[in-house]
């Protein structure tokens, strides 16, 4: 497969808090990142709140300056792009947000907020572009009389599909979508994770699924990367992650999803304590605090990303002895 999205050793640090004159440490929101994402793959993004997932999405849509690594779009480096080059590589990389509300400007109607991404990258005319509204509007499954609308008067599954509208406006090849259904009723998400579907199989379109919803990522994605504290913990195919994790946190999260008439919990795999602060996380592993399997030597060094399975890796130094347990 063609390779859209490659990203490596991608690093986030936010500047302390100041404590006087001084700032404190750094922040670490994000440390040694990599992935990658093919043309048509849809990556499932998952981990506990603060673990980076937004913060990893951001950086790879330009939106936030990364500290370290690289990101390249179909070869080319966002990091660093002119403002020419970022506004052409945007008009192939969009993002749908989680809050379809806060993402509207609600003094503007839903055919302006379109066109307004139009305009921006001076796609057709102006009556092109009210074409073009209304069609996206349709392929949405919404009305084309939806444009003369404003957000108030829509439903949050009706806004969120004036996001995605929005974000394929100037046609691109890439959606970092960023707990888009998070804030939506089980039975409109399904409606939307149906709309992505779809314009997956007809645009082409690769997908960047962040979700704390592993259900979702399970029946929606290709492959699964797993961050904890902004490191990756696990990295493999859909069917690889959930039937055979290699790591104590990948383990955990995937246990901790209700299951009717499932046996009781095995107590090895609950997460106990609260996240570590990412002002000083913890040495070596960064999981370790928390894993009921840690040994000495995880706080010595950072385990690296690797496994015996091509394309399932696991950034943990027992995966070996686990995956037999």
């Amino acid at each position: 497969m063609t390779r859209l999205l490659d990203v490596t050793g991608l690093s986030v640090h936010f500047p302390g808090p100041r404590r006087g004159w001084r700032r404190g440490a750094p922040v670490q929101a994000l440390n040694d990142v990599s992935l990658h994402v093919d043309a048509g793959e849809v990556l499932g993004v998952v981990g506990e709140s603060g673990s980076g997932k937004t913060t990893l999405g951001r950086a790879i849509l330009g939106l936030t300056q990364p500290t370290g690594g690289t990101v390249h779009f179909d070869g080319e480096a966002v990091i660093g792009a002119s403002a020419t080059r970022m506004r052409a590589i945007r008009g192939r990389m969009q993002a749908v947000f989680q809050d379809p509300t806060s993402s509207l400007n609600p003094t503007m109607t839903i055919g302006a907020a379109i066109g307004e991404a139009l305009a921006l990258h001076k796609v057709g005319t102006r009556a092109d572009r009210a074409q073009r509204v209304a069609a996206l509007l349709e392929r949405v499954g919404l009305p084309a009389s939806a444009a003369a609308k404003y957000p108030r008067a829509l439903s949050g599954g009706q806004r969120q599909r004036v996001g995605i509208a929005r974000a394929l406006a100037v046609g691109p090849e890439l959606i970092v979508a960023d707990e888009a259904v998070s804030a939506l009723d089980v039975s409109v998400q399904a409606g939307i994770i149906n709309l992505l579907s779809d314009l997956r199989a007809e645009l082409g379109l690769a997908l960047m699924f962040v979700s704390h919803d592993l259900a979702l990522v399970r029946y929606f994605c290709d492959r699964v990367i797993v961050l904890y504290l902004g490191r990756v913990m696990e990295v493999g195919s859909v069917d690889d992650i959930f039937a055979q994790p290699r790591h104590p946190y990948t383990r955990a999260l995937l246990d901790a999803v209700p299951q009717i008439g499932a046996a009781p919990r095995d107590p090895a795999t609950i997460l106990a304590g609260e996240l570590p602060s990412p002002l000083a996380p913890p040495s070596g592993c960064v999981f370790r605090t928390r894993c009921p399997h840690a040994i000495a030597a995880c706080a010595e060094a950072v385990p690296p990303l690797e496994g015996p399975i091509e394309g399932h890796r696991a950034a943990c130094i027992r995966q070996h002895a686990l995956a037999l347990s």
